[in-house]
């Protein structure tokens, strides 16, 4: 897999658009985490992307969001987070690791939608090697398709099973074939799975809150954090361990 290293792509006669909704969601997230890891240290939260061409409608509605948001978060700790996403002709690139929301806000806004398959084998496999140097604690997709091999794909998953590494498979839009195949994502890694649409972002924000709650204080704080929240957040919790 070859490394973003933050150099974002130039934007080109308007076609950049930033995947801000989920941008937004992340950063509610950010906002509401623990402020140190589980067990003292960091948590360490993967945030992978599907920018191939299905998902442009969805980041140009978004593109209102201002960009000051990222400040909101800058005194924020506990939790580090490496953006990866594909796209393209076998595209899949992956930032550093950041624990500045400001860094990676400005990898996440030049990020641009360019048709192709999906790669979400490759992400899985990203995330496997990332986690074999140090612990990941959590793996968030968001998604629309799917278009690959199922058993490579389930194998790689059941890796990230074993090194305890819990996929959280958010599936944007109806795809039967995603939706069996992200579920089986999510079992596999004791995970969880959801679908969204573009009506569903307040309850993708506590989700992806959830989530990021979970990544830097464990259970404890997941259980803590469920405690009067939605009921999106009660179904994602609940499908964990299973």
């Amino acid at each position: 897999m070859s490394t973003e290293r933050d150099r974002v792509p130039v934007e080109r006669s308007g076609q950049a658009v930033s995947n801000r909704s989920e941008v937004d969601a992340f950063l509610e997230a950010v906002r509401t985490m623990p402020a140190s890891g589980a067990a003292g240290r960091r948590g360490r939260l993967i945030f992978a992307l599907d920018a191939t061409g299905s998902r442009r409608p969805t980041w140009d509605r978004a593109c209102h969001i201002q960009a000051e948001m990222f400040h909101e978060t800058a005194t924020l700790g506990g939790l580090d987070v490496q953006l990866v996403f594909y796209r393209g002709y076998k595209e899949c690139k992956s930032s550093k690791w950041h624990s500045d929301p400001d860094a990676l806000g400005r990898v996440m806004a030049g990020v641009m939608c360019l048709g192709g398959q999906t790669q979400i084998h490759k992400v899985l496999s990203h995330a496997r090697t990332e986690a074999g140097r140090e612990k990941v604690d959590a793996l968030i997709f968001v998604g629309d398709a799917f278009e690959e091999d199922i058993d490579e794909v389930c194998h790689a998953a059941g890796e990230l099973g074993v090194l305890g590494v819990p996929v959280f498979m958010f599936h944007e839009g109806g795809d039967p074939i995603a939706a069996d195949v992200f579920r089986q994502i999510a079992r596999l890694t004791r995970g969880a799975y959801c679908p969204f649409d573009s009506g569903s972002a307040d309850r993708l924000k506590d989700l992806l809150a959830a989530v990021a709650v979970y990544a830097a204080g464990g259970r404890k704080a997941l259980a803590n954090y469920r405690g009067g929240r939605s009921e999106a957040v009660k179904l994602l919790t609940s499908q964990m361990g299973r």
